[in-house]
């Protein structure tokens, strides 16, 4: 049953006229999501919290719409899609999250509009931006945002783009390869977003040298877990004894998933979608899916109780949990979940090696 609270609050958030208003309200939902914590299963948590999210999200784009034609920029003079990358691409945000995102709008008419096209939508972005910040979301630390000009652009420099990073083994794009495989339409043109897919998925499989690339790069992440089973704590500095559930259990699963998903020319982005999918297309035993669903899910209730702050006005986590809130019985889970995650990535590991001979 839906929350009335939470459902009042979104359509406050479908109606709000100002950045101010939709802050407070993002508050508000803060404070009502942290209620509801211990009432909803994880999955139920996550779908009502990300689907805030995006109304929040969508608010600020018709904001931004609405300014720019105020300010006597017009409307967008073609078709475009917001697009979601990270967490937000997979419908996995916490209370926090930062922006991951990107523009991908349709060709001008000519030549001679195409200065104008980009910057209307570059100014567009930078109020997009620039108000997502007011409401609480700190922008991307790796710049993987839809002000950077190489986050916006057209639906054929995108594609030019994507060609680019496909033709070169350079570990930065094949990083940008696995982050535009988890984008998701939050605003705007499906179409748009689809054609972008499909020039992902025509070109991933043809490259060899590129799935490698990022099968290293899904390796990075390990499960932090020791030789002898125990739980790999922070050694130094404030954070001493608190371990890393973001880098050391969440993004190594992600990861993991992500590539078994991309070499199955799977559209899905959130993980349990995709484990779902590969369970349905007989490309994972029910069982095996079973457990690493399970698996998941865990992962997910400890990033919920990893430590939430503001900074500067913005809601952040570094996705550490201080080890003196883990009970004996949810150590032994996490490291039960910690040894699934690491047969994981040796299974795909070692099934992505076979196929590449």
């Amino acid at each position: 049953m839906s929350d009335p609270v939470r459902v009042q609050l979104l359509g406050e958030i479908g109606s709000a006229e100002t950045i101010t208003a939709l802050r407070g309200l993002r508050d508000q939902v803060h404070n009502r999501m942290e209620a509801l914590l211990p009432t909803l299963s994880v999955e139920q948590f996550y779908d009502q919290l990300n689907e805030v999210h995006d109304a929040l999200i969508r608010r600020v784009i018709a904001l931004a719409e609405a300014d720019m034609a105020r300010m006597g920029k017009g409307s967008p003079p073609v078709p475009y899609a917001y697009l979601l990358f990270g967490s937000g691409g997979r419908q996995e945000q916490t209370l926090s999250s930062d922006q991951d995102s990107g523009i991908v709008y349709g060709n001008p008419d000519s030549e001679d509009d195409k200065a104008k096209v980009e910057t209307y939508f570059k100014e567009l972005a930078s109020t997009i931006v620039a108000s997502l910040q007011e409401t609480g979301y700190p922008p991307c630390d790796g710049n993987v945002i839809s002000s950077n000009p190489q986050w916006c652009m057209s639906i054929t420099d995108w594609e030019k783009q994507l060609d680019h990073w496909f033709d070169e083994a350079d570990w930065e794009f094949v990083r940008y390869l696995l982050i535009v495989a988890d984008g998701r339409l939050v605003y705007g043109d499906r179409e748009l977003a689809r054609k972008l897919k499909n020039a992902f998925y025509s070109d991933t499989l043809a490259k060899p040298l590129i799935v490698r690339r990022m099968l290293e790069n899904t390796m990075r992440h390990k499960m932090l877990l020791g030789v002898f089973g125990q739980l790999l704590k922070e050694q130094y500095g404030e954070e001493a004894g608190s371990i890393d559930i973001k880098y050391g259990a969440y993004i190594p699963m992600v990861n993991a998933i992500r590539l078994m998903a991309i070499q199955a020319g799977l559209r899905e982005t959130s993980t349990l979608e995709r484990i779902s999918e590969l369970k349905n297309r007989d490309m994972l035993a029910a069982e095996d899916a079973s457990v690493y669903a399970e698996t998941f899910r865990i992962f997910l209730k400890l990033r919920l109780i990893t430590i939430e702050h503001t900074e500067d006005g913005m809601f952040t986590n570094n996705g550490k949990l201080a080890g003196s809130r883990l009970t004996k019985e949810m150590k032994d889970e996490l490291k039960l979940a910690l040894k699934t995650g690491q047969k994981l990535q040796r299974r795909v590991y070692k099934q992505t090696m076979g196929k590449l001979g």
